[in-house]
């Protein structure tokens, strides 16, 4: 039953990613000069803070105030009868002026559930693949950027389906080798579940997993991350890591980290 659940997911995600990549990333040469990104994962919860108030101004402050180069986002509403119609990610991304990539991992309300990402600088090419969802369905998205690989991910609430999304990622990525690979999102694993030791095998943790992101207004678990593929043709060095002291917009704080590549 593993193996089939497994395969079926995997399968799926293959096809979509033949069809939708075609050579992602192949063609790019390794970057040989250092650049200092700073990525933000934050997941939003539709915009809807602890007072229950939907606030697309409060969500683009935040996010400008920390002002990363590469946002990604969880828990996005797309013109569903909830957000009256309007696309979450794309609210925010008029107010910062920032580039949109969007993922809905489900049909909901008339419209679209999932996650996305927002870029200062234009993404090349954007690729979705399945993950695996018991209680409902996961994405993964992945965006390619001019000088790094961008992915974002919202897991599951139930324990084996992360472990299996680690196999369903891990397959994915091998074909991501000539650009850095960064992946970030609300993992709902906390830093010593077995799926974060798993995980660490080919992903490098950049932000501090002692520092607690859930829940925002008193924050006990670690469960947003941003991580680092493994990989000899590049050098990560963290210059700093924070968790934004930030406990109204969101149940989550927001995590982000600056890093040289």
């Amino acid at each position: 039953m593993k193996n089939y659940y497994f395969g079926a997911y995997f399968l799926s995600a293959v096809i979509l990613f033949v069809f939708t990549s075609g050579d992602l990333c192949r063609a790019a040469d390794p970057k040989t000069d250092s650049a200092e990104i700073r990525i933000l994962s934050y997941n939003i919860r539709n915009a809807r803070g602890m007072d229950e108030v939907v606030d697309y101004d409060r969500i683009a402050d935040v996010i400008r105030r920390i002002d990363p180069d590469c946002v990604a986002l969880q828990e996005l509403d797309s013109a569903t009868e909830r957000s009256q119609g309007k696309v979450v990610l794309d609210e925010l991304a008029k107010r910062l002026g920032m580039y949109a990539s969007y993922s809905g991992a489900i049909d909901y309300q008339s419209g679209k559930y999932g996650i996305g990402i927002l870029s200062k600088e234009k993404p090349l090419r954007k690729v979705t693949v399945p993950l695996p969802g018991s209680e409902e369905k996961r994405s993964l998205l992945i965006v390619e950027l001019p000088d790094y690989v961008m992915c974002c991910t919202h897991w599951s609430l139930m324990q084996p389906d992360r472990l299996f999304s680690i196999e369903v990622i891990n397959e994915t990525m091998k074909k991501y080798t000539t650009k850095p690979v960064f992946l970030a999102g609300d993992l709902n694993a906390t830093p010593e579940s077995s799926e974060i030791t798993e995980c660490a095998k080919t992903w490098e943790m950049l932000n501090d997993p002692s520092r607690p992101t859930f829940p925002s207004d008193n924050p006990r678990s670690c469960i947003d991350y941003i991580l680092f593929k493994k990989n000899p043709a590049f050098r990560i060095r963290v210059i700093q890591t924070g968790v934004e002291k930030e406990s109204e917009a969101s149940d989550h704080r927001p995590v982000w980290v600056d890093v040289q590549v």
